[in-house]
């Protein structure tokens, strides 16, 4: 838990929550945080302050500030900043979602299935047909879900015959004659 004072000690003002009253600035991620706190701990330590109070002035153990030191002094300052998500990085680049987006849009009988019903299978076959790229069941939804933003839609089980004046009126005339009994 972060107290006030040492959100300040950061340059930050304590933002208990986003909808804080009043403030213009989102309140920071926590690997924002974790920057700050490295960013005022090489500020300490270039105005000579010991691993101990750089430690309780930034609240996190000696061992922290010690690595810390050890990278400042290899790389300067600019080691300790924030480094994008490391992993493998998407088999579609943005310009191939987009193209994927357009051709699903155009609804699935477009691409010769027999319903307009998406399933991940179908999306497959159109994404490899479109980018040329095979994905698994998995990287489709993700696709879908993550990088498309569409969520899952279950069609409604109904009868194509079902006439729902026919219905209307069972309801109405029958059923009240039904429930009476004998």
């Amino acid at each position: 838990m972060w107290w006030p004072c040492e959100w300040e000690a950061f340059g930050v003002a304590y933002q208990p929550s986003s909808s804080a009253a009043g403030s213009s600035l989102p309140p920071l991620s926590r690997p924002q945080l974790a920057e700050a706190r490295r960013v005022r701990a090489v500020e300490l330590l270039e105005e000579g302050a010991s691993n101990a109070e750089i430690a309780r002035a930034v609240g996190v153990c000696a061992e922290s500030v010690r690595r810390w030191r050890r990278v400042w002094e290899q790389d300067g300052a600019p080691g300790l900043r924030r480094r994008s998500a490391t992993g493998r990085p998407p088999k579609l680049d943005d310009a191939q979602v987009e193209r994927v987006r357009a051709a699903l849009e155009q609804g699935a009988q477009a691409h010769g299935f027999e319903a307009d019903l998406w399933t991940l299978e179908r999306v497959g076959t159109v994404v490899e047909k479109t980018t040329g790229v095979a994905l698994s069941r998995a990287s489709v939804w993700r696709l879908l879900t993550g990088r498309l933003g569409w969520s899952l839609q279950r069609p409604e089980r109904r009868a194509v015959e079902r006439d729902e004046s026919e219905i209307a009126r069972w309801i109405a005339h029958e059923w009240p004659r039904i429930k009476k009994g004998p």
